[in-house]
């Protein structure tokens, strides 16, 4: 019986777990983020944005990158433990 259930459950389970991992790295994907540094840096030396914007958006874009840094890290270390 259990075999049967792991034959039958194994495909939803594969699907759910590659979904997770792909919307893991959308949304902790620090080369997005820092590309969004860089964009902020290129748009104020071209004077699209004010000193005050462009400390803000930097801010709040070091901050998140750190966030998705410090995310991918501990769910990288639950994959090598989970294995």
């Amino acid at each position: 019986m259990f075999l049967l259930d792991d034959i039958l459950l194994w495909p939803i389970t594969n699907v759910v777990d590659v979904l997770h991992s792909l919307a893991v790295q959308e949304m902790y994907d620090t080369e997005s983020i820092q590309s969004d540094i860089k964009e902020n840096q290129l748009l104020y030396e071209i004077g699209e944005r004010d000193e005050a914007e462009y400390e803000r958006e930097r801010a709040r874009l070091e901050s998140e990158l750190d966030a998705a840094e410090r995310a991918r890290e501990r769910l990288s270390d639950k994959v090598v433990v989970q294995r």
